[in-house]
């Protein structure tokens, strides 16, 4: 007895929201910034075998200015940390990072002064992806928590408001040096 059944068939109800997120998830381009062995795996993630062409991300962009999804892969050094963050600052907005492996997520067994420890250092990262490499299928399900997170992305003054939210939580939050576990 709802509002479904006096529809005539054919007919859709959305919130613009839901109609640009699904939009934006069925659209993204992945700019590539394979740097180590986890490159291997994205690109045949790309291949025909695993086929990221049925979510819409047949083309991995050379350039960053028709990217919106930056892949992380590998290790990065002191020395292309300033060119990644030239990279990243290049993509237009909305745009989501993905840290694929332990190397990009977090130094990985490189702890020296030439690895960047965690490519959060540089660039704000959405989705991290552990494993040394990780698997093409493990690739695939990030991208399509991914697209669930596009999916939900608010608009608008709803973005603002939640944005600032993010940052106030963040600000209380506790630092991650005085955090105890298992490795202190």
């Amino acid at each position: 007895m709802g509002l479904e059944e006096k529809l005539p068939s054919g007919v859709l109800l959305t919130s613009v929201e839901q109609l640009v997120g699904y939009v934006r998830k069925g659209s993204l381009w992945p700019a590539t910034f394979g740097l180590a062995c986890c490159a291997i795996e994205m690109m045949a993630t790309g291949a025909g075998r695993y086929d990221l062409a049925r979510f819409g991300m047949e083309v991995f962009r050379a350039s960053p200015r028709q990217a919106d999804l930056m892949i992380v892969a590998g290790r990065v050094s002191q020395k292309m940390a300033p060119v990644l963050r030239q990279i990243y600052d290049q993509m237009p907005e909305p745009k989501w990072v993905l840290a694929m492996g332990v190397c990009a997520s977090s130094g990985g067994m490189f702890n020296n002064y030439a690895v960047v420890q965690g490519v959060d250092h540089i660039v704000p990262v959405d989705m991290y992806l552990p494993g040394c490499p990780p698997r093409p299928e493990m690739l695939m399900d990030a991208i399509l928590k991914i697209h669930q997170q596009i999916q939900d992305t608010k608009l608008g003054v709803n973005r603002t408001r939640e944005i600032a939210e993010l940052e106030a939580t963040a600000l209380v939050a506790t630092p991650t040096h005085e955090m105890k576990g298992l490795l202190r």
